[in-house]
């Protein structure tokens, strides 16, 4: 078994704690009818739909399933990517089955001691959007344990063993995938589908006969029932986004620097020599870029300028999972792409929605509907990641949902501004992290708006990101991206040189001329800049003032970006001053150099017009590819098996995931965590008269030299 950097010893490139923008806050006591209220909301939609039969749960349309070749899986998988978007940026998610041989060793260390932290999620409340509180803390084999024995309990109880084992048909063998990380499920579904039966009447969950089989599909009907009418108090705990820094990663870690958590990371481009490694063998799944440890950094990525470690975006996070853990509706920061692979376990149920404006705003047309008094109270729920609405609810208000059936050894993709959320089907182990291609561009701009609206922190600088992908000329492949890069640089700039005019015009004065500020460094994004750009977080819409910042003399720490300066303090206008890091003039240049290069390459490659605006129309049916996925979503019996051995697991104490869990029978609050300390703190602190606070503007925020924290 690979060792990971987590393990090895070496020395690792210094990483960014990447702090929860919103803390999980208690209720507060005065908000107990605003939570009863939302409770008999919850009740009574579920109370509307009892009558309406709920048998339309599974008639929910597939999503796309992709078999790449071995020559795919040799290659970067963005490119790969690039070729199937079309067909799958349609329904906002898409599964990919790695071709026969793919088998990684499972590089993460299952007997070590250490605990991590577990979230308390109670399933029966999910529609309500109240915080999760926490939960047990776990080594792996005790939460293996812990999950194996909640998922044979459920089985027991719902699914029990016939008295005569002729009275049901033979279960199917257990996929190879779920053993051994490989890919085999597919052709054991395959084999099944000439038994192929028409979905069963659903049995509700107090009935005496029991459902044949512990089938993903009868598993779905089972987590709606608890969700949608409460009918059972279920409470899980969920070990999410535990850090592969801290913990290692299930892939083995890159000898070439490919990843950021490798002892040699370079602080350039990874070394690239050498010839990419044969399919399966062992320094393959180390170097590939298909190891979620390397894929932000291939070389058509645009994180590949992230030199810093980011938990969850360029450092993946791992998941532990049981029956009915919950990944609740969201998506991703920034609006990127994700990727995540199943690396051992039971199955996990996935549901996606296209990442159209039309169905993105319809999902929080919902949220704003059903939530609407715990929205106007948290604006930003979306972000907290804690609730869940059945796809059936969303389907009815017009918003289109497909699902996927993720098994071991196989990836999920969720494409930009798709939302997506979902539920495990037992005992499992994955990983997850991000990364953009070029065209990701314009959901970068929607998203940097919307934090604005939120005062949400962005975890790196969009307007930087883009002035870096410029100044990579030579890395922008088609004139298309050049056209939506120089696009939005135009944008940046005219917005940037209109506010500047008022500003000075109101009043403010512009310091350029007496101070000499040091330029932007634009070649990459390392901990040095970041810490450079934390100093100039505006303090009302907590956007990284990048090319310009308002101050006033009364504040030792307070920058404002130039929307909203009129926010920061009361002071006059006379107390007020610019300071301007890129000049009008390096501005235009930049546009000319991106437009420049598009042209250029519209002279070698012909433009081919977007199929983007045709494939979103229309409601969803089946993906290409779905057809062994629906067979073995109805036949397949899921497992109730840990991912390791745990024989010599002491029994637990007590486990939050009991049906009969005292904690199901109180309100949960949440818990309270420390609140993200404000960035712009970290700044030195400025003096007030007008010539030291210049001065020491220019050596505290000016320097993109300033020491690291």
């Amino acid at each position: 078994m690979a060792t990971n950097a987590a393990n090895s010893g070496g020395e690792r490139p210094q990483k960014r704690i990447r702090i929860p923008s919103h803390p999980y806050d208690a209720r507060p006591a005065n908000d107990a009818l605003v939570l009863e209220e939302e409770r008999m909301l919850a009740q009574a939609i579920a109370n509307s739909r009892k009558d309406q039969g709920r048998e339309p749960i599974t008639d929910i349309p597939f999503g796309p399933t992709f078999y790449p070749s071995v020559e795919d899986f040799s290659g970067d998988p963005l490119l790969y990517l690039e070729k199937i978007r079309p067909v799958a940026e349609k329904y906002g998610i898409c599964k990919i089955v790695p071709p026969k041989g793919w088998n990684p060793p499972f590089a993460l260390n299952v007997d070590c001691s250490k605990k991590f932290q577990t979230k308390d999620q109670s399933i029966h409340r999910l529609q309500e959007g109240i915080s999760f509180g926490d939960g047990e803390d776990y080594t792996v084999k005790e939460y293996q344990k812990m999950a194996s024995d909640w998922s044979k309990e459920w089985k027991n109880k719902h699914y029990p063993e016939p008295s005569n084992p002729n009275q049901v048909e033979s279960k199917p063998s257990i996929p190879g995938s779920l053993q051994d990380g490989t890919s085999e499920n597919q052709s054991s579904a395959a084999s099944l589908s000439s038994s192929v039966e028409e979905p069963k009447k659903k049995s509700t969950l107090g009935e005496n006969t029991p459902r044949s089989k512990m089938t993903p599909e009868n598993l779905e009907r089972d987590y709606w029932d608890i969700v949608e009418t409460q009918r059972h108090d279920i409470d899980v705990d969920y070990g999410n986004d535990v850090d592969t820094s801290e913990w290692g990663s299930g892939f083995p870690i890159s000898d070439r620097g490919r990843s950021v958590t490798s002892p040699n990371f370079q602080d350039g481009q990874p070394n690239e020599d050498f010839p990419e490694p044969s399919f399966g063998t062992q320094e393959y799944y180390k170097e590939t870029y298909w190891n979620l440890n390397n894929i932000p950094n291939s070389k058509n990525s645009v994180l590949r300028h992230l030199k810093v470690g980011i938990n969850g975006i360029n450092v993946p996070w791992l998941y532990f999972g049981c029956l009915f853990s919950t990944f609740c509706w969201h998506n991703e920061d920034n609006y990127m792409y994700s990727i995540n692979y199943h690396h051992k376990g039971a199955p996990k149920q996935w549901y996606g929605v296209p990442g159209t404006k039309q169905d993105a705003d319809g999902v929080e047309r919902v949220f704003k509907s059903y939530l609407s008094m715990k929205m106007r109270d948290v604006p930003d729920l979306l972000h907290h990641i804690t609730t869940s609405f059945s796809p059936r609810l969303l389907g009815q208000e017009g918003v289109r949902v497909c699902k996927l059936l993720q098994n071991s050894g196989e990836f999920i993709v969720t494409f930009p501004r798709a939302f997506h959320g979902g539920f495990s089907l037992g005992p499992n182990c994955g990983e997850a992290v991000n990364f953009a291609l070029q065209d990701w561009i314009p959901h970068a701009v929607d998203a940097s708006e919307r934090y604005r609206t939120f005062a949400r922190p962005s975890v790196f600088s969009h307007d930087r990101l883009v002035y870096t992908m410029a100044h990579h000329i030579g890395e922008l492949r088609t004139p298309v991206i050049c056209k939506s890069l120089s696009q939005e640089l135009r944008r940046l700039m005219q917005e940037e040189l209109l506010l500047r005019q008022k500003l000075i015009k109101a009043g403010v004065r512009d310091v350029s001329k007496d101070v000499d500020l040091p330029p932007n460094r634009l070649d990459k994004l390392d901990e040095e800049s970041a810490d450079y750009d934390d100093k100039r977080m505006c303090h009302s819409c907590k956007h990284i003032c990048f090319f310009s910042a308002v101050c006033c003399e009364c504040s030792d720490s307070k920058v404002s970006c130039l929307r909203h300066s009129h926010y920061m303090c009361r002071c006059s206008i006379n107390r007020k001053y610019i300071l301007i890091w890129t000049p009008e003039n390096e501005m235009r240049e930049t546009i000319s150099r991106v437009e420049k290069r598009g042209k250029e390459l519209s002279e070698s490659q012909p433009v081919t017009k977007s199929k983007a605006s045709s494939i979103h129309k229309g409601a969803l049916e089946n993906a290409p590819g779905s057809a062994k996925d629906r067979v073995f979503h109805q036949t397949y019996e899921v497992p109730a098996l840990p991912i390791c051995p745990v024989d010599l697991v002491p029994e637990l104490v007590s486990s939050d995931t009991s049906i009969s869990s005292s904690k199901s029978q109180g309100y949960s609050s949440g818990s309270t965590v420390s609140s993200n300390t404000s960035s712009s703190t970290r700044a030195k602190s400025f003096v007030s008269n007008r010539r030291n606070v210049i001065t020491r503007m220019v050596t505290d925020i000016g320097s993109p030299k300033c020491s690291s924290t």
